[in-house]
């Protein structure tokens, strides 16, 4: 294996910080051969490259390089370890690296000033660009999906804003949790289910440790799970003040007791995200709901795949010698499989590769492949998600909801779900989900949009756009004080209900189509009265000035 050597790289401001100088260029470059050996100094301006390849040398004259580095970031995984992240001041270097060095580069990409709005921490893994690789040497592509540096441009979360684990026990002397972390009732052990799922929502970031949670800089209360006719767990940790509670579990027990509970904790401003369970679509038949994620008033969470862009090349063969495929975007479960053993045609979804679905499912989140930390505290290895455990793709959206009210805190807990969903990326048009339509909610969660659209609604001097979603149920109440709303190739039908409410615009582009039926209704109206009702409290002040 050719091994990649740098010798030093530029420490401070620009390695972790996703800002940037006006005259930077972000390149994305894949290599003709894996993990090559380019070896990189640190010198008076810049990098220098200490090799001997004249070449290369050449396509570097005159450019001031701040990082050239391996990074297994890529939109297709089968790259993954032929892909290089460079930072100039030379927007021609790609240009000259294709032509000049193209035996070593076959193609590359520049980013754009919209893609460069990211920040990364310290301890990001083996996909860091601008951030460090200095915890875990773990795979965190499904953060990268998520768009989760993207928010983290925006907030990296709020130690004052609490994410309650009722789970597992969580291990509190562990780097990623101590300091950060109270257990309020003890729980069980669980082979370190806690650990992992705490680790998802919340394991501290920028630490040089283990890995970032999704709202890292976020505090966490852990407690116990289960008592479906009070749920005293979930209420302990809300009478504290905590607003953004995570649920890992679930059965079919449902008690009126304890959805009136629910009820109540949410009108006063207390979010529920819970696992939607685990049995397949084999036994469920999508008709069985699983509780506290099956109540109104609690966010339903199950699993999507989310890395290959597709089947080619990633097609494997069963001992009965039947073609699959694992983990292709977008579709739901895990496994697919193809008609007639025919990989030419479209895909179908395995039924017993899925995770629980139906009707009161809201999201999807990806849960095969994530690093699973409660291995790596108890048992020191490091060991990635194989099925579609709901239990894992929970925390990530419980994440998400706790970086959204640390950036805006006065977020009503009426807008929390319709900004996840009118954010999400819709699945319907893939042949193989049509069968469990209806079933798996408003489709693929996308961390770094719902906190971006945060942002927009609520800055004064932004433009928010709704786009790219097919809608025929739910309500969506939105408030929004940017100076602009863009309503763009965007359905809301049937029993679909928009209530916008903005500050001073809406506008209506293309493929909106407003038409609900007798149930639905859509109102959108004008306040110029409309004002932020608190702060945004941004990770970096100077975001405002973009």
């Amino acid at each position: 294996m050719i091994r990649l050597r740098i010798i030093a790289l530029l420490i401070g401001l620009f390695c972790t910080s996703g800002l940037f100088a006006q005259e930077e260029v972000w390149l994305s470059l894949r290599a003709k051969q894996a993990n090559m050996d380019l070896v990189f100094e640190q010198g008076q301006a810049g990098l220098e490259y200490l090799g001997d390849d004249v070449k290369l040398k050449a396509a570097l004259q005159g450019a001031t390089i701040y990082d050239f580095k391996r990074t297994y970031r890529s939109d297709d995984p089968n790259w993954a370890d032929h892909m290089y992240f460079v930072r100039t001041n030379d927007a021609k270097l790609m240009d000259r690296l294709l032509a000049t060095a193209g035996h070593l580069f076959v193609w590359g990409q520049r980013w754009t000033e919209e893609e460069m709005k990211i920040f990364e921490p310290n301890d990001y893994g083996l996909s860091s660009t601008i951030g460090a690789n200095l915890g875990m040497q773990a795979d965190l592509s499904y953060l990268d999906f998520l768009g989760v540096p993207k928010a983290w441009y925006y907030t990296t979360g709020d130690p004052d804003l609490v994410i309650g684990i009722s789970d597992a026990l969580v291990d509190t002397t562990d780097v990623d949790f101590k300091g950060k972390t109270r257990i309020m009732h003890r729980s069980s052990s669980s082979n370190g289910h806690g650990i992992s799922t705490a680790a998802n929502a919340a394991a501290q970031g920028d630490n040089a440790h283990g890995i970032p949670g999704v709202c890292y800089d976020c505090g966490i209360y852990g407690t116990s799970y289960g008592d479906f006719k009070s749920f005293r767990n979930v209420s302990d940790l809300a009478a504290t003040g905590v607003n953004v509670i995570n649920c890992s579990w679930s059965s079919t027990k449902q008690y009126e007791s304890g959805r009136k509970i629910l009820d109540s904790l949410f009108d006063t401003g207390t979010i529920v995200i819970a696992a939607a369970g685990n049995k397949s679509w084999q036994v469920t038949k999508g008709e069985q709901i699983y509780y506290p994620a099956g109540f109104d008033n609690v966010i339903s969470v199950a699993a999507v795949m989310y890395k290959y862009p597709d089947t080619k090349g990633n097609i494997g063969v069963d001992h009965k010698g039947n073609y699959f495929a694992n983990d292709i975007r977008g579709y739901v479960g895990r496994s697919l499989g193809f008609k007639n053993n025919d990989t030419l045609v479209p895909p179908h979804i395995w039924p017993i590769s899925t995770s629980n679905l139906n009707d009161q499912v809201d999201i999807l989140a990806p849960a095969v492949g994530l690093v699973s930390y409660g291995k790596k505290v108890l048992k020191d290895t490091l060991y990635y998600s194989r099925f579609q455990t709901t239990s894992g793709a929970t925390p990530l959206v419980s994440g998400t909801v706790g970086l959204m009210r640390s950036l805006y805190p006065c977020l009503p807990v009426q807008e929390i779900e319709p900004l996840l969903k009118v954010t999400a990326i819709n699945i319907d048009h893939l042949p193989g989900n049509q069968r469990f339509s209806g079933k798996y909610g408003a489709g693929m969660l996308q961390t770094g949009a719902a906190v971006e659209m945060v942002y927009k609604l609520y800055n004064p001097n932004e433009v928010a756009t709704i786009s790219g979603q097919r809608f025929n149920r739910w309500h969506f109440p939105l408030r929004a004080v940017s100076r602009k709303v863009v309503i763009e190739d965007q359905h809301f039908t049937e029993s679909a209900s928009l209530s916008l409410n903005a500050r001073k615009q809406i506008v209506l582009k293309p493929g909106t189509f407003l038409s609900p039926g007798p149930s639905g209704k859509v109102h959108l109206s004008i306040d110029p009265t409309l004002e932020q009702e608190c702060d945004l409290q941004l990770r970096d002040p100077s975001i405002l000035e973009d």
